[in-house]
Formats: C-alpha cells, sequence, structure tokens
C-alpha cells in the first residue's frame, strides 16, 4: 500500500491490522448480529452495543490521558455518530422488511461506489485512476454475482421491494456521507485524541437508539432470563470485536487512507460473511457465489493495492 506523505510516520502494521478488523472482524458481525436477535430486539440491540462500547472506550481515552471532554470533538462525534452509525443501521433494519438478505447484501456493497462518487476533494485523483473505477466496477459485479442465484430462485414478489431498495439506498448515502464527513471534518489530527471521537461517536448512536427502544416498547417487553447465553456471547462480540476494536479502526483508517480505499470493506464484509455461515450455520455455497468471491477480491486488490510504496 502506499503511504502517503501526510502519514510517513504512520505504522504500516498498524494499517494491516486496521485494515483486517474492519475487513474480517466486521464481516464476521454478520453472523453474530442474527445470533444476537434471537434474544434482543432490535433498537435494544443496538443500544446496548454502542452504549457499552462507548462508555468502555470513553473511559480508557480518560485513562489513556486524552482530552474527552473538548466541545468541538463532541459537536463533531455527534453528527458522524448519528449518520454513520443510527441512521444507516436504522434503515437496514427498517428495509428488511420489504426485501430480502441477498437484495440487501448487493445494495449495500454500493457504498463505496457512493463514497468514491461523493469524495469531492479527491475526484481529480479518483476519476484519473483507471484502476480504482476498475476495481469498483469489478467488485459491485462480484457481489451482484455472488448473490445472483438467490434473487433468481426468488419467486416472491413484494410490491413494497421498490421502498425497501430506496431506504437502502438512502442508508449506503447515509454512510458514505458520514464517512467523509468523519474524514474531512471530524477526524482529529491530534494523535493523543484519535479515539475520543469515536467513543462519542458509538454514544451518542447508543443514546438515540435507547429513545425508539423505549418509545417501541422493546425495554419493557423483553424477558431478560430468556435471552440465550448465544445471544449475550454475541453481544459482547458485537461491543468489543465489531465496536471498540473495528469501528475505531474503521475511523482511524479514514485518518490515514483514501475514504474510496477504506470504503471497500462493503465488498469483503459479505466474503467474511459467506464463510461464516459456511463455517457455523452449515450453509451451502456454490461455484457461481465461490467465482464472485474471487471476482470481489481482485475488484478490492485494484482499488486497494499499490505497486509503488512511497
Amino acid at each position: 500500500m502506499t503511504v502517503n506523505p501526510k502519514t510517513n510516520n504512520t505504522s504500516r502494521v498498524g494499517i494491516l491490522i486496521a485494515y483486517f478488523l474492519i475487513f474480517v472482524v466486521w464481516g464476521s458481525t454478520y453472523y453474530f448480529i442474527g445470533v444476537a436477535l434471537e434474544g434482543f430486539p432490535t433498537f435494544l440491540l443496538g443500544a446496548l452495543r454502542f452504549s457499552t462500547a462507548g462508555l468502555l472506550l470513553l473511559f480508557y481515552c480518560w485513562y489513556k490521558g486524552e482530552a474527552i471532554f473538548r466541545k468541538n470533538l463532541i459537536q463533531k462525534a455527534a453528527v458522524s455518530g448519528s449518520i454513520l452509525l443510527f441512521i444507516d443501521m436504522a434503515i437496514i433494519m427498517m428495509a428488511q422488511k420489504y426485501v430480502n438478505s441477498s437484495l440487501v447484501a448487493i445494495i449495500a456493497s454500493s457504498t463505496a461506489i457512493w463514497i468514491m462518487t461523493l469524495d469531492m476533494p479527491m475526484w481529480k485523483t479518483n476519476f484519473k485512476s483507471l484502476s480504482t473505477i476498475a476495481g469498483v466496477i469489478i467488485g459491485f459485479m462480484g457481489v451482484s454475482l455472488l448473490y445472483t442465484e438467490q434473487l433468481i430462485s426468488n419467486n416472491n414478489v413484494n410490491e413494497e421491494r421498490p421502498y425497501g431498495m430506496l431506504l437502502l439506498i438512502f442508508g449506503c448515502i447515509s454512510w458514505a456521507i458520514g464517512t467523509l464527513y468523519t474524514k474531512y471534518r471530524a477526524a482529529d489530527s491530534e494523535e493523543t485524541n484519535q479515539f475520543s471521537g469515536s467513543a462519542w461517536q458509538m454514544l451518542f448512536a447508543g443514546a438515540i437508539f435507547w429513545i425508539f427502544a423505549v418509545s417501541t416498547g422493546e425495554t419493557s417487553s423483553i424477558q431478560w432470563g430468556s435471552v440465550s447465553s448465544k445471544s449475550w456471547f454475541s453481544l459482547l462480540y458485537l461491543i468489543f470485536f465489531g465496536s471498540i476494536m473495528a469501528y475505531s479502526a474503521y475511523v482511524w483508517l479514514l485518518k490515514v487512507r483514501p475514504a474510496t480505499e477504506v470504503g471497500t470493506h462493503a465488498y469483503v464484509n459479505p466474503v467474511i460473511a459467506v464463510f461464516m455461515g459456511v463455517g457455523l450455520g452449515n450453509e451451502h455455497v456454490s461455484f457461481i457465489q465461490i467465482i464472485g468471491l474471487i471476482v470481489i477480491l481482485s475488484g478490492v486488490c485494484l482499488v486497494g493495492i499499490k505497486k509503488k510504496t512511497k
């Protein structure tokens, strides 16, 4: 990977670890979210996940000596956290009432395309690079191929499906806008304050999830004693690995890597989700789906890997 002049001192090992977290760990959260939802209602799950992760990360930042109560930091985190963590996830949950999970995955993979399209400061660079454009297109084609069989075999026509698709597209745009806002407006340039912003983002998202969980009656209707140990374990996994580690890595990467490159996680996450489904859920993967995985990885390589290192 090419390290730009602004990040000459950035550890290459740190970058690789961060990419592992947003590629592999985030991909695995698809499985653990499904298991957690067997015991927790949707808004309550988001509330428990993000508020707990935000509090733990904020305490860690305070312990490490970060200035966590800066007004400017909190204000920007409120915006980016609401857009990135709450709006996108809430929209996906609503959209799943109208479209199946296969179509959700296909549309969600367009996130990288929206990031590249809306990243105006990088237009000159992005649209001059044929490899970046080709990688984004090939990656989207790969995800489409991955779920083609399921779409063709779905004979149930849902008249409300267009509304679900519009919701998902809006969710992808919301995530792209939140990503770019975090990169250019909310990112803290001080190395000693690189994770407190992530903590506040999760806290604000968690607070909104709590509002919806209470207003919809989820907090009063849940039977805590009936929640399985698998759901509790999955919640802990989402808190520590999905939020504290992977999301913090995502926000940090936006400071040191191009947003289009970081956005390729939208292609790799479905790949990991499929492997998790095969390994833990005993799902079947066909030959066409295997080819789709290869195409996706090829697209990621075109976008994210450079032959020369500065």
